[in-house]
């Protein structure tokens, strides 16, 4: 199991749920649901509860280990590994496929806020479409 101790946040007690959590965070490239966690987790001696995966990552939220997202007004939030460097997805609304973007689309954009003195410290953007899969899966056939 790879391990990066830099992560653990102090004053979290190591246990093996959280460090199979951990480990599923660190090995995946983008966001996942706590199920996906979940079943990537091996079964047998190794099963852990749904409910003991969601307060994992809810204590990796609260110590800034991993972040939520929720996309597409889902009940269902994603979680991913706090690499910290800024991100957005576009999300597929036929197959709900979370897709990284390579660029920001608020790099240029400047908001105007009626107070003068307020400091934007970030921003939340969503994309929604169709992946290729989808759009193709939809074609009329010829």
């Amino acid at each position: 199991m790879k391990k990066e101790q830099n992560l653990w946040p102090a004053g979290l007690k190591k246990t093996k749920t959280r460090e199979q959590v951990l480990d599923v965070l660190q090995n995946q490239k983008g966001p996942l649901s706590a199920m996906d966690i979940c079943a990537k987790i091996d079964g047998g001696e190794n099963a852990v509860w749904l409910s003991t995966v969601y307060r994992v990552l809810e204590q990796f939220v609260k110590s800034g280990v991993a972040t939520k997202l929720t996309v597409m007004n889902s009940d269902t939030a994603v979680y991913e590994l706090n690499r910290f460097c800024h991100k957005h997805y576009a999300v597929c609304m036929a197959c709900h496929k979370i897709i990284p973007m390579d660029n920001c689309p608020m790099e240029a954009f400047t908001p105007r806020v009626q107070d003068d003195g307020f400091q934007v410290v970030g921003h939340n953007v969503e994309v929604y479409g169709y992946c290729t899969k989808c759009r193709q899966d939809e074609a009329p056939e010829e």
